[in-house]
């Protein structure tokens, strides 16, 4: 052989090295999490959620009017993108006769696996990361005793965020529907049957209104067998059961109400579905995700044939999903996308804030952390925050973000348990979901508001009654405002009525023709917003989502305005337009 044919050969030799070295190197593993790693290596068979890499984008959404039209869209544009990213990760898994549950809210599949098969879904592109599923235990209330049939009074929390008072305007909750993922319900309790989507008076229909996430009995609590006496609901159930108390109380606080003078809920003429996402106070990010899903789609109770213009108007979620007992960075994205995702379809997301307080920095569990929950800290009868609501900001990100929102009443608020019994519980699991029920009347009393996330939420935010610390937190002064121990103050919901009638009176009037056009939206570093129309408009004023004023300048031209937003990180923003007698309200987009 030639010199010239040898060194050729030599050549493509070792191309065929290198090729083999790169194709047989480790690349697969990265992509899944250390601790999870460490188990499969074990030898041991391991729950996990595998992402996939493609996300939907859903920014159309927040154009987009009505909140059936909302939900319909978002909904349809996941199982799309879910549909087609997900096949090869589901063919890999039928072909080793692995079952499993396709996830389309954040486009992941759950499944069991070992080390063989984890490396192989790990090694295909369209994976992003292979993640652990830990069940984790919710941050339970302070229980006090049953007080037995109750006591024919308004409940002190429902009082005090005047409730009561929206009532007297004609307005309880009719036409709104509130969800709750929880330890389940026990539907047939008196304070809370007549209020149940799937009761008509005379019969129980569980389709579209109730959903069972749990399938296996949590390996948490040791048991081998479903066993009544420990486990009195079972798995995968048809009929709402409730194996805890825990959530048949907070949904008393959202709607309860026997008719014989217990007077529990805050909107006792809303209607209420529900999801079991916890087996006796243990839950998962898959049974927490899977939660997520049923509500931006009910189902039947095979799981079949979804409905997205049945999802619920706001859910409440009194549980936390904490880093000690497993959820960590790695997953919390997964979540996070979740209460986005329902954000984006019209559906506002009430999360306590947790009862690690007194200390700053304790708003630090899923899902309270997320910057598109709504958070909610818990007060006393004498309208000071409890000494064990969680405190902002959130440092468990590193964001700094201020928690909670805002605060409700949370302590010794008496509700609805199983057996028809009553009971007075402390947690900020209690003070959430009377932000939920005021959810349901602003809607009730608004109904322009179904589906305006942003503005019912900065409604709550400009109407909550200030309150304030002497506790400072990461630079934060209790006596700031909002601060990081009330966030903007207890809620109060005649206050939010209102003011959202208010708006909605001077906004009613605007003819399509007349709504603002936003150019460019998405922005770059100049915004210029222009008009139809007979009104003249003088004021400018800009609010982030979070209902932070940002920005407020005089209009001098009589159609149009511009502005500089170099200032403005990216995100979606809300302007308003004013004269002196109307306002006109919108969103922009900074890229």
């Amino acid at each position: 052989m030639s010199t010239g044919r040898y060194r050729l050969l030599l050549f493509f030799l070792l191309i065929a090295s290198a090729a083999f070295m790169v194709s047989s190197s480790p690349l697969w593993q990265p992509k899944i999490a250390s601790d999870l790693l460490t188990a499969l290596e074990n030898g041991q068979e391991q729950e996990v959620l595998i992402v996939l890499s493609r996300k939907a984008d859903l920014q159309f959404a927040y154009s987009i009017k009505g909140k059936e039209a909302k939900t319909r869209w978002v909904y349809n544009t996941l199982l799309q993108t879910a549909q087609e990213s997900q096949q090869s990760v589901r063919n890999l898994l039928t072909r080793h006769g692995r079952s499993f549950q396709a996830f389309h809210i954040v486009n992941a599949v759950y499944a069991r696996v070992d080390l063989p098969l984890a490396r192989l879904l790990a090694a295909d592109p369209a994976v992003a990361s292979i993640q652990p599923n830990p069940w984790t235990p919710f941050d339970a209330p302070l229980r006090e005793q049953p007080t037995g049939q109750g006591r024919v009074l308004l409940e002190w929390g429902v009082e005090r965020i005047n409730a009561d008072d929206v009532w007297a305007l004609g307005f309880n909750g009719q036409g709104v529907v509130v969800g709750g993922q929880d330890t389940g319900y026990a539907w047939d309790h008196p304070a809370i049957r007549n209020q149940y989507r799937g009761w008509n008076g005379v019969e129980a229909n569980h389709h579209y209104n109730w959903h069972d996430a749990i399938h296996a009995i949590s390996p948490l609590h040791g048991d081998t067998t479903l066993n009544p006496a420990s486990n009195p609901c079972g798995i995968s159930i048809s009929i709402p059961c409730d194996d805890n108390n825990h959530g048949t109380h907070t949904m008393g606080t959202m709607v309860g109400d026997d008719g014989q003078g217990n007077q529990i809920g805050v909107a006792p003429g809303a209607k209420w579905v529900g999801v079991r996402n916890m087996e006796r106070g243990w839950g998962s990010p898959a049974s927490y995700i899977e939660s997520f899903e049923w509500f931006l789609a009910p189902t039947d109770l095979e799981g079949e044939n979804p409905r997205p213009e049945l999802a619920p108007h706001v859910i409440n979620n009194s549980w936390g999903c904490p880093a000690m007992e497993g959820c960590n960075p790695d997953n919390w994205a997964l979540m996070n996308q979740a209460v986005e995702v329902l954000r984006a379809a019209g559906v506002v997301v009430v999360v306590s804030a947790g009862n690690s307080g007194p200390g700053c920095g304790s708003v630090s569990d899923p899902a309270s952390i997320f910057e598109a929950s709504f958070t909610v800290g818990a007060t006393r009868f004498n309208d000071t925050i409890a000494g064990y609501s969680s405190r902002g900001p959130v440092l468990a990100d590193g964001s700094l973000r201020l928690k909670p929102d805002v605060t409700a009443p949370g302590s010794n608020v008496r509700s609805c348990i199983r057996n028809g019994q009553y009971a007075a519980f402390s947690g900020t699991s209690m003070a959430g979901p009377h932000v939920a029920g005021a959810v349901a009347l602003l809607i009730s009393a608004v109904p322009q508001l179904a589906g305006e996330v942003d503005t019912i939420e900065a409604i709550l935010r400009r109407t909550a009654i200030p309150k304030f610390s002497n506790q400072d937190c990461s630079g934060i002064s209790g006596l700031d405002y909002p601060n990081a121990v009330y966030g903007y103050g207890r809620i109060d919901v005649l206050a939010a009525v209102l003011e959202a009638q208010q708006v909605i009176s001077r906004t009613t009037e605007f003819t399509t023709a007349e709504t603002p056009l936003i150019s460019p939206n998405p922005a770059g570093d100049w915004l210029r917003i222009s008009w139809r129309g007979p009104h003249t408009w003088t004021l400018l004023e800009v609010w982030s989502m979070d209902g932070r004023f940002i920005y407020r300048q005089a209009i001098e031209q009589d159609n149009y305005t511009e502005m500089s937003v170099r200032q403005l990180s990216p995100g979606t923003y809300i302007y308003r337009l004013s004269n002196d007698r109307q306002a006109m309200t919108g969103k922009f987009v900074r890229n």
